[in-house]
């Protein structure tokens, strides 16, 4: 079964990159200088930022849904990232070296089923979750810290 992983688009987080401190902090965002490897995955482009790089954090709704589920949580975007990540079929490597929660939504925006998996074996899941009919899209979050990290679709 193909699927379509996706980052987020960066039009919402344009208006911060190159903001002064003190600014970005009126926005509740603070920016890092990577300075190590894996430790700063963005959101934009699906890929862990490199030393010397900067990378803002900021709260961001990723599920505005009307209902129970609707979240928000802090996400990392690269300063400057233009293009989201959009790939059928392959999984980047910031999900492939991390234990994710995969969380499987119907067309109501209600949870139908997840579960924990090694980044490695991220397919596996996959194919399992969209195994159920119900199961419009997932949501791909970092579980040892519960951040959002993509959305997962059909193909």
């Amino acid at each position: 079964m193909s699927f379509r992983i996706t980052g987020l688009p960066a039009s919402p987080f344009s208006h911060l990159f190159g903001l002064p401190d003190a600014e970005l902090a009126g926005f509740d965002a603070a920016r890092y200088t990577v300075d190590e490897t894996p430790g700063f995955p963005d959101r934009i482009e699906l890929r862990d930022g490199v030393p010397g790089e900067t990378v803002i954090l900021v709260n961001y709704e990723h599920l505005p849904a009307r209902t129970p589920y609707r979240s928000r949580h802090a996400v990392f975007v690269l300063e400057g990232a233009t293009q989201s990540y959009d790939r059928v079929d392959e999984v980047p490597n910031a999900l492939r070296g991390r234990v994710l929660s995969l969380r499987g939504f119907d067309d109501r925006d209600m949870i139908v089923d997840a579960d924990l998996v090694d980044g490695a074996d991220v397919e596996r899941l996959i194919e399992r979750l969209f195994a159920d009919a119900r199961i419009r899209y997932i949501h791909a979050h970092y579980a040892k810290r519960g951040c959002y990290a993509c959305r997962i679709g059909r193909e």
